[in-house]
């Protein structure tokens, strides 16, 4: 069990604004030092031990975790590794999740929870001035994969989306695609942000600017997907690929292209992103995301904060990975256009 920390007699000149010097001497009860410069002192000194002695206790009791979302398989393996990595710490968890979350402001839900050491929270929709109120409070905790941009010395833990975008769609460009349809993410999500970035960079290597007609925004789900790449897949010049930055949009993709008689890949290629179970399944090529890997090193980051340690890297971007299965080969031969009147 750890022991409060020590209380110097650096901290209450700091705390009341007196010399070490004269704190010393009223510590010690010198006859030089007046009553009342003795009773500052000493007051001062007992708020400092109580408060090292809240702080030492604080580190040692629950961790707060909030997922305002469907623990599905994205989710859930950020979550699940939390716990996991709570366990081999000592520590216990406290969860929220689902609708029951989403409902409760993040200021609100933790009120009134006595004993939180520190705090995990997944893709938060509050506002940044949450966040900011949440960090005033000096509550050590850690964002994982942040929805939007944080303030730098807020910690979080995150994909670095920006370069698997970018690997993914470099594949595309070495199988000879050049007309690429996009499924993004909402636009104001950072993640949506980080990857389009990544892909445009990669069609910016061989000359190529993305076209606004083919850059669909929607929110990450097999039905809003199906929808996206319907409406590319109908454009009368329709793309060589398309690629969702969300396997269940690439798996809406799928369906869509199947619909209209297009082979995959043999006339359409459809790349995902995050390589769920279903992108295993439907043996799309997809990026990665060491999901796992983010919700143990959410912990270790607390866990460091909790016990006061310095951290010099606060937004840390794990690396991802191109998973190249049978959903993408080159383009099929271009058409030839039909002479008109012909």
């Amino acid at each position: 069990m750890a022991r409060p920390r020590r209380v110097t007699v650096r901290d209450i000149a700091a705390e009341t604004g007196m010399s070490i010097a004269t704190v010393s001497r009223a510590l010690n009860h010198h006859s030089t030092v007046t009553p009342a410069t003795r009773a500052l002192v000493h007051e001062a000194a007992e708020r400092l031990r109580a408060e090292a002695g809240a702080s030492s206790r604080a580190r040692r009791g629950t961790v707060f975790v909030r997922c305002p979302y469907i623990l599905t398989d994205y989710f859930g393996l950020i979550v699940s590794s939390i716990a996991e990595t709570l366990s081999l710490h000592g520590r216990q968890l406290v969860l929220t999740a689902g609708e029951a979350a989403a409902r409760t402001p993040l200021l609100s839900d933790l009120r009134g929870r006595d004993g939180v050491a520190g705090v995990i929270v997944i893709l938060p929709p509050e506002p940044g001035e949450d966040l900011l109120e949440l960090q005033r409070q000096r509550l050590p905790f850690v964002v994982v994969d942040p929805r939007t941009a944080l303030p730098r010395d807020i910690v979080s833990v995150s994909a670095a989306h920006f370069a698997g975008a970018r690997k993914l769609t470099a594949h595309l460009v070495e199988l000879g695609h050049r007309r690429i349809g996009v499924i993004g993410g909402p636009t104001e999500w950072l993640v949506s942000d980080a990857r389009l970035a990544g892909h445009n960079a990669a069609l910016a290597d061989v000359g190529v600017l993305q076209s606004a007609e083919l850059l669909r925004a929607v929110e990450p789900t097999t039905e809003r997907g199906y929808r996206a790449a319907g409406e590319l897949l109908d454009l009368p010049d329709r793309p060589t690929a398309l690629v969702a930055f969300n396997d269940k949009a690439a798996v809406g993709a799928l369906r869509a292209a199947a619909e209209r008689g297009l082979r995959v890949p043999e006339d359409l290629s459809v790349t995902g992103f995050d390589d769920l179970d279903l992108a295993q399944a439907t043996g799309l090529t997809t990026v990665r995301q060491p999901l796992q890997e983010m919700g143990r090193m959410a912990v270790t980051l607390l866990a460091r904060l909790m016990d006061e340690h310095e951290l010099d890297a606060l937004h840390v971007e794990l690396a991802t990975e191109l998973v190249v299965r049978t959903s993408t080969a080159p383009p099929p031969p271009q058409r030839p256009r039909t002479a008109p009147g012909a």
